[in-house]
């Protein structure tokens, strides 16, 4: 038997050995965090988890619920392959179902808002800003994310892999990439540049002047706030074009963001 090293392979296979193996992805720990079986059944038989992963594709779109019909998931992974064969993470969520929800993702009529990316939820924003969340975060975290890093790499080193990339959606995604040894693919120049702008005497400094509630002086050193600076687009264009890669087991990188607190 041939063992699948890429999504496009795993997504040819029978939905049983395909569910098999990329539950590999989920942590232990947030399964015993909100009390889910293995299985990832709930008591009335009820299916907690979605897979996009059609044969013929190269991507997996998947979704946890820790309760069957809840709004949002605990968890949710998009992935895909790269040209080169290696696995590229597009999206990776987590939330604390139990914490407060902020409608940053959709607009008052229902409209989507692909996280504040096509268009924004100010209101929502502010309120998910003030409660101590980053741009994109619809709730809380459940501060798990070492253990999805350790599945993921399992299951990264489980196809034959020695690395993967990711793709940050936002400024905060990228300084927290690093401090888990994420090295630039692509932007660590757009990286430097923000640090030089927020530090004395840049030119994004005299920018946090209050003139939007995402653009206060506290900003300059502050990771989260920073992300809600670009996010509200104090650079003058949007934060893209970032691609970063991880070295299996490689541990604590740099960070690009010197004296920061969050």
């Amino acid at each position: 038997m041939i063992t699948p090293s890429s999504i496009g392979s795993i997504n040819k296979l029978p939905k049983s050995e395909k569910r098999q193996i990329y539950t590999r992805l989920i942590p232990k720990e947030l399964l015993d965090t909100y009390q889910i079986s293995d299985t990832l059944y709930d008591k009335q038989g009820n299916d907690l988890i979605s897979m996009k992963c059609d044969p013929g594709t190269s991507t997996l779109e998947l979704s946890l619920y820790h309760q069957y019909g809840f709004i949002d998931p605990i968890l949710y992974g998009h992935i895909t392959d790269t040209l080169t064969g290696y696995i590229h993470i597009l999206l990776y969520i987590l939330n604390d179902p139990f914490s407060p929800r902020f409608d940053v993702d959709v607009m008052k009529d229902g409209t989507p808002t692909k996280f504040g990316i096509l268009q924004r939820n100010v209101e929502a924003e502010i309120s998910a800003m003030k409660s101590g969340l980053a741009p994109g975060q619809i709730r809380k975290g459940p501060h798990l994310l070492p253990a999805a890093i350790k599945a993921f790499e399992a299951f990264v080193e489980s196809l034959g892999h020695d690395r993967y990339f990711a793709e940050p959606l936002y400024y905060h995604n990228a300084i927290n990439f690093e401090r888990y040894g994420f090295a630039y693919q692509i932007g660590r120049h757009l990286m430097e540049r923000i640090q030089e702008g927020f530090s004395n005497p840049g030119d994004l400094l005299p920018l946090l002047n209050g003139s939007s509630p995402f653009r206060m002086p506290e900003a300059a050193n502050s990771i989260r706030l920073r992300s809600w600076a670009i996010h509200d687009g104090i650079l003058g264009k949007p934060f893209t074009n970032v691609t970063m890669y991880k070295q299996i087991g490689k541990h604590a990188g740099f960070s690009t963001c010197q004296n920061c607190t969050w």
